[in-house]
């Protein structure tokens, strides 16, 4: 039986540790401890939050279960000190956050694996998911490899390729990484259980790319872009850190949160049943142009019209844009930037 030590933070990585769990016995292996982030404070009374991953292995723990949580600032000395008494097999990650250094690898026997959610070597690094949704890709994958002291660039263990089809969000393609990400790792160590060592992978060919930490203000949407690359935007940025424009005057702007939406088809029929004005033909790009009760919220782009469906005005929950409508005055024919 494998002794795995379990590294991942957010909740697509705790949803793989909660598969590997109900796994265990059937893939011999056993999870003997989780490293996640620090708790961090949350909400008006600051009361400091688990990480996902954190939480799912003390709910684990409280029903009955032992799954000693590991929530260092750094992994030095002490963080070496505390989980080699372990004697962990193999380091499993996902979505973690942090370099694993030399001595830190060196305590697990097998050495350790991660699960990167893109084709490598394309899109290294913390934000893969976000940047083939950005760039509009066809295709991506769901990646083992090994780790290594270089940032995701180890041989490569596993691989699953997976076909986009333009609608997908950040959110809802981590947990498709999740959950196939599991099975591919599963099996793996399944294999080194039974061969008694981890199988040998493949170094990685091509051209490397690379991804930056995303900022809030990467949000902004630019209205003098095209409605195709908005609408990547709008997905790539779901669930965070989300998408949003300006609304209002100059005196009292407000931010507007654009949740949902999808680039107006070019074909004839869309074109005849236009619900806009004439008088809209050469409006600046972020016009709203109409509201279109069957499609939603139209409004202009540099390049083609972006349909929104759901919104969010400030300090209000979420809506459709019925309901948005309902409750806005003299939207159409506004300017948002």
């Amino acid at each position: 039986m494998i002794k795995v030590l379990y590294a991942g933070s957010p909740e697509s990585a705790a949803e793989t540790l909660k598969i590997l769990l109900e796994n265990q016995e059937k893939y011999g292996i056993k999870i003997v401890g989780v490293l996640t982030n620090p708790p961090t404070a949350k909400g008006r009374h600051k009361e400091l939050t688990p990480t996902p991953v954190g939480q799912l292995a003390l709910d684990y723990t409280a029903s009955g279960n032992e799954l000693p949580v590991f929530t260092p600032e750094h992994l030095n000395a002490d963080a070496r000190a505390q989980i080699e008494p372990l004697v962990a097999d193999i380091l499993v990650c996902f979505a973690y956050g942090h370099i694993f250094g030399p001595k830190f690898l060196a305590m697990f026997k097998m050495g350790g694996i991660n699960l990167h959610p893109s084709l490598l070597p394309m899109y290294r690094g913390c934000t893969p998911v976000n940047a083939c949704i950005l760039n509009q890709d066809k295709e991506t994958a769901f990646t083992i490899q090994t780790l290594s002291l270089g940032m995701d660039e180890g041989n490569i263990l596993a691989q699953k390729k997976v076909s986009l089809t333009g609608t997908e969000t950040a959110g809802a393609l981590l947990n498709d990484a999740a959950v196939s990400g599991a099975q591919l790792i599963l099996d793996l160590l399944c294999d080194a259980d039974k061969n008694g060592a981890l199988k040998e992978g493949v170094p990685q060919s091509g051209e490397p790319s690379y991804t930056q930490i995303i900022k809030k203000e990467d949000g902004k949407i630019d209205w003098a872009s095209s409605a195709s690359k908005i609408d990547a935007q709008i997905r790539a940025y779901t669930p965070d850190p989300g998408t949003y424009c300006v609304t209002g005057t100059d005196e009292k702007p407000e931010t507007l949160r654009i949740l949902e939406a999808q680039v107006l088809g070019d074909d004839k029929k869309s074109a005849q049943n236009s619900p806009y004005k004439p008088e809209f033909e050469n409006a600046a790009p972020g016009t709203v142009l109409a509201f279109d009760k069957p499609t939603g919220i139209w409004i202009k782009t540099a390049d083609g019209i972006l349909v929104v469906r759901k919104l969010q005005k400030q300090g209000k929950n979420a809506m459709g844009y019925k309901d948005f409508m309902n409750g806005t005055r003299d939207f159409i024919g506004s300017l948002l930037k």
